[in-house]
């Protein structure tokens, strides 16, 4: 439970340090971008404190980012999901799924 706390947290500073970003590169705002360039290096060091190996982290962490970009982009940007964003969105929640539900160190 700790490692999703820490996940979700790192996704949100993900995202908006991405809103950031955007916000100076289209706004032309260079406190955008200076505070969205704090915020991502935030990010990096808040989602590498798990204990999860690498290769799963990120599998699961790009489960996370995803949920908490597209609520983002729902309530902050007023978009619209559109059905291949839910087939596709779904594809991925299941992906995280097998990733941390599947027991056992079986090879490739």
């Amino acid at each position: 439970m700790r490692e999703l706390l820490i996940l979700v947290l790192a996704a949100g500073l993900e995202v908006g340090g991405d809103a950031l970003v955007r916000w100076g590169l289209t706004e032309g705002k260079t406190l955008g971008l200076i505070l969205g360039g704090i915020v991502l290096v935030s990010y990096g060091f808040m989602v590498n404190l798990t204990k999860l190996d690498f290769g799963k982290l990120m599998g699961i962490y790009i489960v996370v980012f995803f949920l908490v970009s597209q609520a983002v982009a729902v309530v902050f940007f007023q978009e619209k999901i559109k059905m291949p964003l839910v087939v596709g969105g779904a594809l991925i929640v299941a992906g995280g799924l097998v990733l941390m539900l599947w027991k056992g160190d079986v090879a490739a």
